[in-house]
């Protein structure tokens, strides 16, 4: 369990009505002349970052649990009001047998972040494969405990999540919902704007549709939004702050620092101001 000292932090958005952009993940050696200083050291690209966008999404999680000093320096290198989603583990989402032996590692590594007041949520991300049936809604409601109180955001990839119902069970297990963008192949999520929760969240995986299933990992994400698909979304955007009190906004399209380009588009569309 989270210690009752670190649960105040929790819910610190103190940033109402503030829509706050970045990226899913920053240490990318493709970045490199794209971004990123050609002969930048990996040690200083969150330093780099940093200058750039106030927020950032951390996916390595998923593969590993680092160890708590990992997270430690990453508090230490970034600004006072930077904030931080992190990814759960795959033994929360995929291999789904070993939440209670794995669960404990991740809380106790991301501690560092929790206690900083830069730790924002955990982002669980099912497969396509997680389908909605009476079993998975039971796991949902067992990812809420294991996780205790802190903030817990899914994100679905199967179409059978996508109604009311749904949502009223999130919203009753202050689960908060993660819009997408993505190829829109069989079964998939649809585009929607929904917040279940005072905080919105919002991933965009590009519409690579030839390399979703075929590609590598990279190739899957190589995809640079156009200006009129990025407005679309600016609009529904604009909707969604009405019911919210923050959104945060991050750009998973990573191959060769597409995220950055498409991200900094975004803030400029919305006149998102930096801290």
């Amino acid at each position: 369990m989270i210690c009752a000292t670190l649960r105040i932090r929790f819910n610190s958005f103190m940033n109402n009505g503030l829509v706050r952009v970045g990226t899913s993940g920053y240490s990318f050696d493709d970045w490199r002349g794209a971004f990123y200083p050609e002969k930048i050291e990996k040690t200083k690209m969150l330093d780099y970052y940093v200058g750039h966008f106030d927020t950032v999404e951390i996916n390595s999680t998923y593969y590993g649990v680092p160890h708590p000093r990992v997270f430690e320096a990453m508090a230490k290198k970034t600004p006072e009001g930077f904030d931080f989603m992190v990814k759960a583990h795959q033994s929360l989402t995929h291999k789904r047998d070993q939440l209670e032996q794995e669960t404990p590692k991740y809380l106790e590594a991301i501690k560092p972040l929790v206690e900083s007041g830069k730790f924002k949520g955990v982002l669980a991300q099912f497969p396509w494969s997680f389908q909605r049936v009476p079993a998975h809604l039971d796991y949902l409601r067992k990812c809420r405990q294991a996780l205790d109180n802190l903030p817990l955001f899914i994100e679905f990839r199967h179409s059978s999540w996508i109604e009311q119902d749904t949502f009223d069970l999130l919203k009753s297990l202050e689960i908060g919902y993660v819009s997408v963008d993505e190829p829109q192949l069989e079964k998939m999520i649809e585009p929607l704007a929904v917040a279940t929760k005072a905080v919105g969240y919002v991933r965009f995986h590009g519409r690579n549709s030839k390399d979703w299933y075929s590609g590598s990992g990279s190739d899957r994400y190589n995809y640079s939004y156009s200006r009129d698909e990025l407005t679309e979304w600016a609009e529904k955007i604009r909707r969604l702050k009405k019911d919210t009190e923050v959104i945060y906004l991050f750009f998973n399209n990573c191959h060769l620092g597409q995220a950055v380009f498409n991200a900094k588009q975004m803030m400029e569309m919305l006149d998102v101001q930096r801290n």
